[in-house]
């Protein structure tokens, strides 16, 4: 058996090329892939902070169940990037603490 035997083969397809914006700035990912996926791809290690002592906090289970990787999602905070599929436009921002409901008062 060679090297070769062991590929998959054809390589898994990507969805299309879609543009997020984290923190306020452009995040090209694919479709099909969930938040926390491409934010590691680009580099990202964390997405919140925690409320108490302000410490980073990041990727754990990759499945929803430990909210390690809460960010806010469009104004609305506590959103699992595990969970959550991007799509083009999606506006994302790290996490400070418990997080902020955006516009509201």
């Amino acid at each position: 058996m060679t090297q070769s035997d062991l590929r998959m083969s054809p390589p898994a397809a990507r969805g299309r090329a879609l543009r997020i914006l984290v923190d306020g700035q452009p995040l090209d990912c694919h479709e099909g892939e969930s938040l926390a996926a491409a934010l590691l791809a680009s580099g990202r290690r964390f997405t919140r902070y925690t409320a108490r002592a302000s410490e980073p906090r990041g990727y754990f289970c990759g499945m929803g169940v430990c909210h390690d990787c809460l960010v806010t999602v469009e104004g609305l905070p506590n959103v699992r990037a595990c969970l959550t599929p991007v799509r083009d436009g999606l506006r994302v921002e790290t996490q400070r603490g418990l997080g902020e409901w955006g516009g509201l008062s």
